[in-house]
């Protein structure tokens, strides 16, 4: 028989049971945070959702659409997600604290697992816009994507290196990339700058639709911003109507976690993630170029030992 006083002993008893249940579940929940439904990280979280979904054990995984990067990263300190998509500088700059990314506070939990693909900044204009260069711009309605999000800071990057500003627009929209193709097409606006994987549904709507303009980035001017961009070409044909190789900027993706994650399951998403190549392919063929080679580079995120142990063990490092 429990006595009054031998209830209230095991009651702190079964709190911590209560607690560790909870802390347990939430173990074996992995919460992949993406972007736009309408972008490339979308499809490819699906596809990382179902791979960790049926390979780990025990784990329940789900897709959550988000804001992309900078919005991933802040929930990614919070505690909020296991594992996000993340643009090199968007990753760097959240680590480090910058502000007028849109970072309070230095992102100090941050932890990388993979470089993946890079993203390709696609200005697209309508082709009765009469815009075929970035000087062009001036005076005209563009899109950037959310505000402070990773195609934004893309955007100020780009134009601040052509010696523009929002300033020398005539209006700019904050808007996800298939709002501002539908703006586009009713001729509201007559730009946007999109940062994604190559092939975004976004703008293949569009150019099925409109005749476009694919807006060139000179690579003088790339090479003027330096790391993390890069020069890179949209081949001809990527969209309807685009008929020349198109230079460019690129900027690197990262699969990013945080701290708190366990070594061990941080080790099984790396893991799972190169042994599971095709499958990502067939989910976009952005996935197409990422290669266990090239996944990890010198960065000021440190690697999570998870991940660290991967490579490892298959000699990346």
């Amino acid at each position: 028989m429990i006595t009054g006083l031998k209830r209230l002993a095991l009651v702190p008893a079964l709190v911590f049971a209560v607690s560790a249940a909870t802390s347990a579940k939430a173990q074996d929940f992995i919460n992949v945070l993406t972007g736009g439904t309408s972008g490339v990280y979308y499809p490819l979280g699906v596809a990382l959702s179902e791979i960790y979904g049926q390979n780990i054990e025990g784990v329940r995984s789900q897709v959550q659409a988000t804001k992309a990067s900078v919005e991933n990263l802040i929930l990614l300190q919070d505690g909020r997600g296991e594992i996000a998509f993340s643009l090199g500088d968007s990753m760097v700059l959240g680590y480090e604290g910058d502000e007028e990314a849109g970072f309070r506070e230095p992102l100090t939990k941050l932890r990388r697992v993979a470089a993946i693909y890079p993203n390709y900044i696609q200005v697209v204009a309508t082709a009765e816009s009469g815009i075929k260069t970035l000087a062009d711009l001036e005076g005209k309605s563009l899109s950037v994507g959310a505000p402070r999000s990773g195609t934004e800071l893309n955007a100020r990057a780009i134009l601040g290196a052509a010696g523009m500003s929002y300033d020398d627009l005539g209006r700019i929209e904050y808007l996800p990339f298939a709002e501002s193709v539908e703006l586009m097409k009713n001729r509201q606006i007559d730009a946007t700058l999109q940062s994604a994987g190559l092939g975004v549904a976004s703008i293949r709507d569009l150019s099925t639709t409109n005749a476009i303009s694919v807006v060139e980035i000179p690579t003088d001017l790339i090479e003027q911003i330096g790391a993390p961009y890069a020069p890179g070409t949209i081949p001809a044909g990527t969209y309807q109507g685009q008929d020349a190789d198109v230079s460019t900027a690129t900027v690197v993706n990262y699969l990013v976690t945080h701290e708190d994650v366990p070594e061990e399951t941080v080790y099984q998403m790396t893991k799972l993630l190169f042994e599971h190549l095709d499958q990502l392919k067939a989910a976009h063929n952005a996935a197409g170029v990422i290669a266990l080679d090239k996944a990890v580079d010198e960065n000021p995120v440190p690697l999570h030992p998870g991940a660290e142990r991967y490579y490892k063990e298959a000699g990346v490092l």
